[in-house]
């Protein structure tokens, strides 16, 4: 085998792994934060986990918009 073709492979292999370890999970939209100027853990339990506290439940309720909404006291 050529010695370029090894070293493109090697190459190849060395970014795809790169990628894949640098690449999280993501069960949010960044564009939602944007675009109620809030954090992801104003309507995430914890930041990068799909799980929802009470504003992210209204939010996905009401066709994803906080319109409305009043957290609890």
């Amino acid at each position: 085998m050529p010695k370029i073709l090894k070293s493109a492979i090697a190459a190849a292999v060395l970014t795809a792994g790169l990628w894949c370890a640098s690449v999280t999970p993501s069960y949010a939209k960044p564009e939602y934060a944007k675009t109620e100027g809030k954090t992801c853990t104003f309507c995430h339990v914890t930041a990068g986990k799909p799980d929802l506290n009470q504003a992210g439940d209204y939010y996905a309720a009401h066709d994803h918009s906080l319109k409305g909404y009043a957290p609890a006291k």
